[in-house]
């Protein structure tokens, strides 16, 4: 492995730790409460684009480590699930 392979690790742990703590906690309560119907909040349109642009900032580090292509393609899918299912039900609200 390279040498910037390995100084990749504490930062992937870093990463890796925030998500299963308290990302993919967030990201699944929000996806239940829009499958529900429910709208997304402000607070939520925020916390989701702050990940859209963690997401951009790691790109370069997902990259360099393909074994975690298949997670970030995941995350990618239900950030998009939850926004599009967001916006549908928002503008069925509105009709």
């Amino acid at each position: 492995m390279s040498d910037t392979h390995d100084d990749d690790d504490g930062t992937i742990q870093a990463l890796l730790d925030r998500l299963n703590q308290w990302r993919l906690p967030r990201l699944q309560e929000l996806k239940e409460r829009i499958d529900a119907g429910g709208l997304l909040e402000e607070r939520d349109i925020d916390f989701l684009h702050r990940v859209l642009e963690d997401a951009a900032k790691v790109r370069g580090l997902v990259d360099r480590h393909p074994e975690f292509h298949n997670l970030a393609a995941q995350m990618a899918d239900l950030y998009a699930h939850i926004t599009a299912t967001g916006l549908k039900n928002e503008q069925e609200q509105k009709k």
